[in-house]
This record gives C-alpha cells, structure tokens and sequence, in this order.
C-alpha cells in the first residue's frame, strides 16, 4: 500500500475526512461491539479537523469550548485510550500528540511525515517500508511489535512558499 503524502498536505475538504475517519469508526466500532460515545466522536472529529497533531490538553481545551463545560483530564484520555486500541489514532511520541489514522484496522507502517513550518501531519504507508523493518528484526532475532517513525521537514506548500521567498536575506536573520 502506497499513500501519497501531497494528497495530504495539499487544501482539501477536511469535512469529508472527518465524514470518511467517524464511518470507518463506526465500523470497527459495530465489529469490536464498543461504543462511539459522543466524547470519543467529539475527540476523533477534532484530530481530523486539520491534520495538526494535537496534544492530550489541547483536546480537552478544544471540547470544553464544543462542549460548553469543563472537561476533566482522564475523560479525554479514556477516549484517546479508546481510539488508540481500535487504531483509530496514533500517538506521534516526539510531539506527545495524536493524529487520526487514515488505515484503521490493517497492518502498515505508521510513518509520519510532519512539517516544521505549519505543524501538519501525513501518515505514508508502504509495503516496501515494512517488509525491509521487518527484515532487520528478523535478521536480529527481534520481535518486531509495533514502530513508528517521524520524519520532519517542510510540507509541498510550505516547500513552495519557502522557495518562492528565497533564503533569508542577512538583515532579517535573528
């Protein structure tokens, strides 16, 4: 399986993600017998709602204002909890943040492309990736159980708007 990033990162309609991201929930929800309750939806509709990472207190600050009342820290854990084992979600650990996972409920690479100017997140799966860490575990007699790596560097548009600016010119430099 092969995702290209650009789709990602490039100006699209997040409403049909979050619309494509709470289907697939209900799904896995519906076979696992767990229930989507409306705190877990609230949490996934906002880690779909621009592809930004975001952390655990960002969420919560986030819902409360959806929500109109306070939100206690381990109701938002308890939902992020919840997405994370139906893997719905994955936790980008460099970033202590979390990010909605577009191939919940198959095995692939858990890659993360993530831009240093404007925050966004794109999660690439490969076959060739996972056959090659594969290879390196087994060759180390390792169990491979879970990985993810977190690439940074900048995104097609801010690749575009760093090159149509140019380098920073001495004076402007800190």
């Amino acid at each position: 399986m092969l995702t290209n990033s650009r789709l990602v990162h490039q100006p699209h309609d997040h409403g049909r993600c979050i619309n494509a991201a709470l289907s697939r929930a209900e799904e896995l929800c519906a076979a696992s017998k767990a229930r989507l309750t409306p705190t877990r939806k609230s949490v996934l509709q906002l880690l779909w709602q621009s592809h930004q990472p975001l952390g655990a207190y960002q969420l919560q600050d986030q819902l409360a204002i959806l929500s109109g009342k306070s939100i206690a820290p381990p109701t938002i854990y308890r939902a992020i909890e919840f997405l994370l084992g139906l893997g719905l979600i994955h936790r980008i650990a460099s970033l202590n943040a979390y990010i909605g996972c577009p191939f919940p409920g198959s095995d692939h690479s858990n890659l993360f492309m993530i831009c240093t100017e404007c925050g966004s997140a794109a999660e690439v799966a490969h076959n060739s990736l996972n056959e090659l860490l594969q290879k390196a575990s087994d060759k180390a007699n390792f169990t491979l159980q879970s990985q993810a790596l977190e690439l940074f560097g900048l995104c097609p548009n801010c690749s575009l708007s760093a090159a149509q600016t140019g380098p920073a010119s001495p004076e402007n430099s800190p």
